[in-house]
């Protein structure tokens, strides 16, 4: 793959080590197991999607209050930044999510897109607005995340794709394969300084 010239990054499970309980967010809220949780409450009442939303959103500003960076996250992020490869966060989470991450470890990125700001993934929408706000297009952007959702959202705005999981889902052929698999964002440096850095 040729080094793309910008990078979208799925938040949780991504830049951080996974935190977010899913099986208690769904037990809490009310919803069955192994739904996702934002297709599960369409066509719920507005009472119940408001009670949800003040669950979801308690538990991941809780996730990122106790977050830690995933190997490999803060070496990358420099080395696009030096490199001045925009970088965008794409996030089925709240924008405050995304703003206490920011504000606790200090990175910037150009453009953020959360599921405050429209649908969430795995449309493209998300991905498509924030190609365009990175100026570069899509299969010249890289989007990076750890779950297929990130995966088919990218792949349908026309992004080249990597999915960070060690080792690789058992139903990575049932929902198309990403064009790179890697068990860490370590891993992803080569993709710009043609050999990772010593740790």
């Amino acid at each position: 793959m040729t080094a793309p010239r910008a990078v979208i990054f799925d938040l949780d499970g991504t830049l951080t080590e996974p935190l977010l309980d899913f099986d208690e967010m769904r037990r809490e809220i009310g919803i069955a197991p192994g739904l996702p949780i934002l297709e599960a409450l369409e066509g719920k009442d507005e009472a119940f999607r408001a009670r949800a939303e003040v669950i979801l959103r308690r538990h991941e500003l809780d996730a990122i209050a106790a977050a830690t960076l995933a190997e490999g996250c803060r070496e990358l992020l420099a080395l696009l930044a030096a490199q001045r490869i925009p970088t965008a966060i794409l996030t089925r989470n709240v924008r405050d999510a995304v703003d206490a991450f920011v504000a606790r470890f200090g990175f910037r990125f150009e453009a953020v897109y959360t599921r405050d700001d429209g649908p969430a993934k795995p449309s493209p929408h998300g991905a498509r607005v924030l190609c365009e706000a990175l100026g570069f297009p899509a299969a010249e952007t890289l989007a990076v995340g750890d779950y297929k959702f990130d995966v088919i959202a990218a792949r349908g705005a026309g992004c080249r794709t990597a999915l960070v999981r060690h080792p690789p889902p058992d139903d990575l052929v049932d929902w198309g394969s990403p064009d790179l698999v890697v068990p860490s964002l370590w891993h992803l440096l080569p993709l710009w300084s043609g050999q990772a850095p010593e740790r």
